[in-house]
C-alpha cells in the first residue's frame, strides 16, 4: 500500500538516531506492559474481595497489601516511562526536522537551472515547510503516543486470550472490526486528500506569484483578477476537502460508539460465562478495563492515522523534490581542479533538451588563457546555451567542452564553477548588506581587498557615501540601489571572486549610455588576463574582442576579429548596418 511505503521512508529518515528510536521502542513495550498490568491487578483485587469471607483477615491484608504494592510500582514506573518517553521524542522529533529542512534546503540549491525554471520558489518553500513540520508531528506523536498502541494491539491484545480465551476472542474481534472501517476509510478519502494538497500547493504558488509581480498587478490593474483567481482555487480545495472531512466525521462517531458497544458486549458475555462459571467477576473487571483503554487508545489512534491521510499528499511532494535528480550527475571520481589557466575549447559541440531538436550543433572553437572571445547574433541563436555548457547547466547531447584539457565531465562542479566567474545583465543580489553580497564567491576576503575590488569597479564611492558604507542593507534584489550600482557590485563580486574565466552576459545591455560608460571602465579591469567571453547584443561593446562569433540556427557561421568580419559584407555586417540605422532613428 504506497500510503504505508510513505511512512516507511518517514521511519527510515531517523536513520541517525536509530538508537534513540528502537529505545523509544522498548520504552512504548513498556509503557503498552504495565499498562496491560493495570486492569489485570485490578481484576484481582476485584477476586480478592469477592472470597474476602472465605479467607483469614491476616492472609487477606497481606495479600491485599502484596497487590496494592505491586499495583502502585507498575503505576509510579508507567509514569517513568512515559516522562522519559515524551522527553527523547520531543528533542528526536525536533533535530530530526531541523535535519531534514537542512537536506532539503541544500538539495534544492544544487539542482539545476532547468528544475528551477519549471518550479515556483513560493512551491519549494511550501513543500519545505509543511513537510518538514509534518514529519516532526508524525515522529512526536508517533513514538510519544500512538507506537504503544499499535504495540499493545499487537502484542499484549493476544494475551488475553490467556486469561479468558472467550472474552478475548470477543476483544480481539472487536477491534479488528474497528481497524477494517478505519482502513475502508482510508482507501475511500486517500485519493480525495491528493486533490486537496495539489490545490494548496497551487495556491501557495500563484501567491507568491502574484506577490513577487506586485508592481505588474498594480500597473496593469490585476488585483480584482488576481484575487479572484486565488478565491477560485480556495473555493475548489473546500469542495474537495469536506467530503473527506464528512468520512472521517463518521469514523469518529462510530470510535465513540464503540467504546460504549464495547464494554456492553464484554459485560453481558462476562455474565453468561460467569453464570457458567467459566468467568470469574475480576476477569469480567479486568477485560472491561482492557476494552476501555484499548478503545480509546484505538480513538487516538484513528485521529492519527486520519491526520496522516490528510498529510500524506504534503509528503509526498516533499519527497519528490528529494528524489529529483540533477541532468549534470557528478561522477564519483570526478577531479578537483585547483586554479586553471583559463584554457577552453568546444569540439563539436551539440545541444538539445531532452525530447527535443538540437539548437546547438558543431560548435568548434578554441579560447586559450587571456583571450577575450564574443558570442554575438540574434536572441535565440544559442550564445547564452553555449555558456550555459561551460558552466556545465546542462551537458552537450555530443562533442566536448575542456578546461585545461580536462573534460567538464571529469570535473567536480564545485571546482569547475569556482573558476569560473559570471556578471548577469540583471545583477542579482542577496536581501543582505553590501558586503555580504561582495564575499558570496570568497568568504575570507578581507575588507582591505574587498575595497581593492570595489575600487577597480568604480563602486567604493558610493557605497562610502552610503550610511552604513557596506554593512548598507541593499533590500530585495538590490532595490535600494540603482541599476548602474547593482551592476559595478556584481563586478566588484567577481572581482573578488578572481575567477581564471569570466562571462559577460550580457552585462551592460539594460544600463543607459552614462551609467555603460562607467560600468565598461570597470569591466576592462574586471576582464585583464582572463579569458572573457562577452555575449552582446550591443555590437560597440565587442569592438575589442581578439574573436567574434556569429551564432545563427545555433551553428557558427561567421568568425574572426571586428574589421574583418565588418570587411567580409556576411552576416555580422549586415547587424552591424542594422543596429547603425536604428540608432540613427532613434
Amino acid at each position: 500500500m504506497h500510503f504505508l511505503k510513505v511512512y516507511r521512508r518517514v521511519l527510515a529518515l531517523l536513520a541517525p538516531d536509530r538508537w534513540v528510536a528502537i529505545g523509544l521502542a522498548f520504552a512504548a513495550l513498556a509503557i503498552a506492559g504495565l499498562s496491560f498490568l493495570e486492569p489485570v491487578l485490578f481484576g484481582r483485587v476485584v477476586d480478592l474481595l469477592a472470597r474476602s469471607e472465605r479467607i483469614e483477615p491476616e492472609a487477606l491484608w497481606t495479600e491485599a497489601f502484596a497487590l496494592l504494592a505491586l499495583w502502585a510500582a507498575v503505576g509510579l514506573s508507567s509514569i517513568g516511562a512515559n516522562v522519559a518517553t515524551a522527553l527523547l521524542s520531543d528533542r528526536m522529533a525536533h533535530r530530526n526536522r531541523l535535519t531534514v529542512m537542512g537536506g532539503y534546503f541544500e538539495h534544492v540549491l544544487s539542482l539545476p537551472l532547468s528544475f528551477h525554471g519549471d518550479t515556483q520558489s513560493g512551491r519549494l518553500m511550501k513543500v519545505m515547510l509543511l513537510g518538514s513540520d509534518n514529519l516532526f508531528a508524525f515522529w512526536l506523536s508517533f513514538f510519544r503516543e500512538h507506537l504503544v498502541t499499535f504495540i499493545a494491539a499487537a502484542v499484549l491484545l493476544p494475551l488475553t486470550l490467556i486469561m479468558n480465551w472467550r472474552l478475548g476472542l470477543l476483544l480481539v474481534a472487536l477491534v479488528v472490526l474497528f481497524a477494517v472501517v478505519s482502513a475502508w476509510v482510508i482507501s475511500k478519502t486517500h485519493a480525495a486528500q491528493s486533490q486537496v494538497e495539489a490545490l494548496h500547493t497551487q495556491l501557495a504558488g500563484n501567491a507568491q506569484d502574484a506577490l513577487s509581480n506586485v508592481m505588474v498587478v498594480q500597473s496593469f490593474t490585476r488585483l480584482g483578477s488576481e484575487a479572484r483567481l486565488f478565491r477560485d482555487i480556495i473555493t475548489q480545495v473546500l469542495d474537495r476537502q469536506f467530503p473527506v472531512l464528512n468520512w472521517w466525521a463518521v469514523v469518529s462517531v462510530l470510535t465513540r460508539s464503540a467504546a460504549t458497544l464495547t464494554v456492553i458486549a464484554i459485560f453481558m458475555l462476562g455474565t453468561l460465562l460467569h453464570l457458567r462459571g467459566q468467568a470469574t467477576v475480576g476477569e469480567i473487571v479486568s477485560f472491561m478495563g482492557f476494552a476501555t483503554l484499548l478503545i480509546a487508545r484505538l480513538e487516538g489512534a484513528v485521529a492519527f492515522v486520519s491526520h496522516l491521510l490528510l498529510q500524506t499528499p504534503a509528503l509526498e511532494q516533499f519527497f519528490a523534490v528529494l528524489d529529483s535528480r540533477s541532468s549534470v550527475p557528478e561522477k564519483p571520481d570526478a577531479a578537483s581542479l585547483g586554479r586553471v589557466t583559463g584554457d577552453v575549447r568546444f569540439d563539436q559541440v551539440a545541444f538539445a533538451y531532452p525530447g527535443g531538436p538540437r539548437i546547438l550543433d558543431g560548435i568548434d572553437f578554441h579560447a586559450p588563457p587571456g583571450r577575450t572571445v564574443a558570442l554575438v547574433g540574434q536572441t535565440g541563436a544559442g550564445k547564452s546555451t553555449a555558456m550555459a555548457l561551460l558552466q556545465r547547466l546542462w551537458d552537450p547531447v555530443d562533442g566536448s567542452i575542456t578546461l585545461d584539457g580536462h573534460d567538464l565531465r571529469d570535473i567536480t562542479l564545485e571546482s569547475l564553477r569556482r573558476n569560473i566567474g559570471v556578471v548577469f545583465q540583471e545583477a542579482l543580489l542577496f536581501n543582505r548588506s553590501i558586503r555580504d553580497n561582495l564575499v558570496v564567491g570568497r568568504p575570507d576576503a578581507t575588507q582591505e581587498e574587498i575595497e581593492r575590488a570595489c575600487r577597480m569597479a568604480e563602486a567604493h564611492d558610493f557605497i562610502a557615501m552610503k550610511p552604513q558604507g557596506y554593512d548598507t542593507m541593499v533590500g530585495e534584489r538590490g532595490s535600494s540601489l540603482s541599476g548602474g550600482q547593482r551592476q559595478r557590485l556584481a563586478i566588484a563580486r567577481a572581482l573578488l571572486k578572481d575567477p581564471p574565466v569570466l562571462i559577460l552576459d550580457e552585462a551592460t545591455s539594460a544600463l543607459d549610455a552614462a551609467t555603460e560608460a562607467r560600468v565598461q571602465k570597470a569591466l576592462k579591469a574586471l576582464m585583464a588576463g582572463r579569458t572573457t567571453f562577452i555575449i552582446a547584443h550591443r555590437l560597440s561593446t565587442v569592438r575589442d574582442a581578439d574573436e567574434i562569433l556569429v551564432f545563427e540556427g545555433g551553428r557558427v557561421v561567421e568568425r574572426g576579429g571586428f574589421a574583418e568580419l565588418v570587411k567580409l559584407d556576411g552576416r555580422f555586417a549586415e547587424l552591424v548596418r542594422t543596429q547603425l540605422s536604428l540608432a540613427e532613428s532613434t
